[in-house]
């Protein structure tokens, strides 16, 4: 039997052998192709992807099955690490209440150089030169003879103008400086601004539930009675007890705003249209006038109620999100820091940090360039005109 398959085998011209594998290597060519161009096509079609991706999400935090795997003196061990866990979480909550009367405290020492900062800009308090001295940094410090000539083209200006009350707009300033203060201006909101004087940071009292107010001070306006609007954030600092493993320090709960006492035809937050309906019937048509919300950064002192249940639409959870940021920013940066980002210095370091992670993102697309280029199968023009899926960002 053995000699039979030799036999076989040496009848078989090598020639022949070769054309087999030719014909296989094409069919498995064209197969190849045709199961890209199919993935391709799929890729392409949103409610696949949108399905797909609802299937990876599905995947993850799933259990990968180690656990179950584990023998049950292993599982009664790791349930033991688990609640020393939650013991750590309850005493890092408490870190965090600690952490709140630090605030509390050095607020109190912080108040005075702000209430300073407050007088020199609405002009109750006028800084005398030793305040005013700045030491300019040894790049920056100029000749005797380019100081005079920038005092006396400093003098001559002045001259022309009317000496301007404390510092201008300031606060109005900082807030078109910060992208993410500035996407909430409308322009109908800048001629208030200008009346703003001062925003301050309060903290609730000791033995009381965490939270912080922020107030806005404003000098006697044509546009509301208010002298002070105010946005107060909820925070707890506690663990949940169903998900103690998600705690990552104090949480915003909830804000409450202010209610505006808006002087007669000046509320920006609502306005005036008028829609023409028509009669079904009589095919008469009529003029009404309707008043809807209208974009204003004063949405900012009227934010979603949190009902008891905790449960929101998606767009109001939307919305209380970028408020609980804002929130913090303003607590955080803008007014500890509201004359760095009046005069752009504290926006450049922030530009600092993003061109360098722009600079390796650069490289990496020349990299990719550099392949495509040297890929004798790259064919640009195909690349010039994307999917339309893709144009559509």
């Amino acid at each position: 039997m053995a000699d039979l398959d030799n036999k076989d085998q040496t009848e078989i011209d090598p020639a022949d052998m070769e054309d087999v594998e030719e014909v296989e290597e094409e069919e498995t060519g064209e197969d190849n192709s045709k199961a890209r161009q199919l993935t391709m096509q799929m890729m392409q079609n949103p409610q696949i992807l949108a399905a797909l991706q609802e299937r990876l999400d599905g995947l993850v935090g799933s259990p990968s099955g180690y656990m179950e795997s584990l023998p049950k003196v292993v599982k009664r061990r790791v349930n033991a690490l688990k609640n020393l866990q939650v013991k750590c979480a309850h005493i890092e909550a408490k870190f965090y209440e600690e952490v709140h009367e630090l605030e509390r405290k050095y607020a109190a020492l912080y108040q005075p150089l702000f209430d300073k900062r407050s007088e020199i800009v609405r002009a109750a308090y006028e800084p005398t030169d030793e305040d005013c001295e700045w030491k300019q940094d040894e790049e920056e410090e100029l000749t005797e003879e380019m100081k005079e000539k920038a005092k006396v083209e400093e003098e001559k200006k002045d001259e022309e103008k009317e000496d301007p009350k404390g510092i201008p707009e300031f606060w109005l300033t900082v807030f078109k400086n910060v992208d993410l203060l500035s996407e909430m201006l409308q322009e109908h909101d800048e001629p208030i601004l200008k009346h703003l004087q001062d925003i301050k940071v309060k903290f609730s009292d000791a033995g009381q539930p965490m939270s912080f107010t922020l107030e806005f001070h404003f000098e006697p306006n044509d546009f509301f009675t208010n002298t002070v609007l105010t946005k107060t954030y909820k925070m707890r600092s506690e663990p949940d007890e169903s998900d103690p493993f998600s705690f990552d320090g104090p949480e915003i709960m909830g804000c409450t705003g202010c209610t505006i006492d808006w002087n007669k035809g000046k509320n920006i937050t609502l306005k005036t249209i008028k829609k023409k309906q028509k009669h079904k019937g009589r095919g008469t048509t009529r003029t009404v006038t309707k008043t809807v919300p209208n974009d204003s950064f004063f949405n900012f002192f009227s934010p979603p109620e949190v009902p008891e249940s905790g449960e929101m639409d998606e767009d109001s959870e939307a919305v209380l999100a970028a408020d609980f940021e804002i929130g913090h920013f303003i607590r955080e940066r803008i007014v500890p820091r509201a004359v760095l980002y009046f005069t752009g210095e504290a926006i450049e370091d922030d530009d600092d940090d993003y061109d360098e992670d722009g600079e390796e993102a650069d490289d990496e697309e020349g990299e990719e360039e550099a392949d495509e280029e040297n890929d004798p199968d790259y064919e640009p023009k195909k690349d010039a005109n994307p999917p339309e899926e893709c144009k559509q960002q």
